[in-house]
């Protein structure tokens, strides 16, 4: 392969890996605090929507960003209604956050079906992006996907340096305990569910206004589930999550690298490649009890009642 087939090969994972770096990065967050919501197809699918009416509407693609983080903000909320202060099963809630999501999106997005809208434009630094291979990798991507990194960055000093980060894991972990001492488990819980439905949003913004710049009711394409592996396959662990992320990127691009090489396999085969892999590896890592006992929060999925 040539210079340019590498950069481009590389450049092609880097946009797949994205999305899926963004909501598992949210689902992350809102894990650490106990809560398991399995809504992240849902909401990503809210936000797409939203930051593509939005951009399309306005004419600026970084308000339909906004947007989205808002939308996806707001339906996590009806999740946190119901199982926060409801005690709905959050599982079972997840799932009807994902259908609804589903729904509601194709809804709204009826009449914005074969439409362009602005799409988010890269972010070159002049000189260090005509550096070869560096330069395009490095310095001329989206905002977004720098985003990415740093959010990613930030979660891991967030839960590893401060103090407001040791509380969220006492509730994740011990949500009676941290009750006890005085912490506001459900308010904590709520924030959590919050933040990880915007980060959804955002990758749902991502895929309608950068990777596939066009609205489909089926944009985000089971990646929410895999974001949901993701952080499981990561141990809970804001590093391994990038490495995880890029190596299910890597899956992913290659099912469409591979059809366009014309592979005599058959298309569905192909394309079913990055789920298959998924499973693959969530069955390998659930052979490993005791890693997992030991990094998954303890109260993740239980419902808290604050007994007075």
């Amino acid at each position: 392969m040539s210079l340019y087939e590498i950069t481009s090969f590389v450049l092609s994972i880097i946009s797949a890996s994205t999305p899926l770096l963004l909501a598992a990065s949210g689902e992350l967050i809102t894990e650490k605090s106990g809560v398991l919501n399995l809504g992240v197809e849902g909401m990503m699918l809210i936000g797409a929507i939203a930051g593509f009416a939005t951009a399309h509407a306005t004419g600026n693609a970084m308000l339909g960003v906004g947007a989205s983080a808002f939308a996806g903000a707001a339906i996590a909320m009806i999740f946190a209604v119901l199982t926060l202060s409801l005690l709905a099963n959050q599982i079972a809630t997840g799932l009807a956050l994902t259908i609804f999501g589903h729904g509601f999106a194709a809804l709204l997005g009826a009449g914005y079906v074969g439409i362009a809208a602005p799409t988010l434009q890269k972010l070159a630094f002049p000189g260090l992006s005509q550096i070869p291979f560096f330069g395009p990798v490095l310095f001329d991507q989206n905002f977004l996907i720098y985003f990415s990194f740093a959010v990613l960055f930030g979660i891991w000093w967030f839960l590893r340096k401060t103090h407001a980060g040791l509380i969220l894991r006492a509730v994740g972990d011990s949500h009676d305990a941290a009750h006890a001492m005085g912490y506001p488990v459900l308010p904590i819980r709520y924030a959590a569910i919050a933040f990880g439905g915007a980060m959804a949003g955002i990758a749902g913004a991502y895929l309608s206004l950068y990777y596939s710049p066009l609205w489909s009711q089926d944009l985000a394409a089971g990646r929410g589930w895999i974001a949901l592996a993701l952080v499981v396959f990561s141990a809970w662990r804001p590093f391994w999550l990038l490495a995880g992320a890029y190596l299910f990127g890597g899956i992913t691009y290659m099912s469409l690298y591979l059809q366009g090489l014309g592979v005599p396999i058959p298309s569905p085969l192909i394309s079913a490649l990055p789920y298959a892999g998924t499973v693959v590896v969530l069955v390998l890592i659930s052979r490993d009890r005791r890693r997992t006992r030991l990094n998954q929060p303890a109260c993740l999925g239980k419902s808290f009642h604050a007994v007075a």
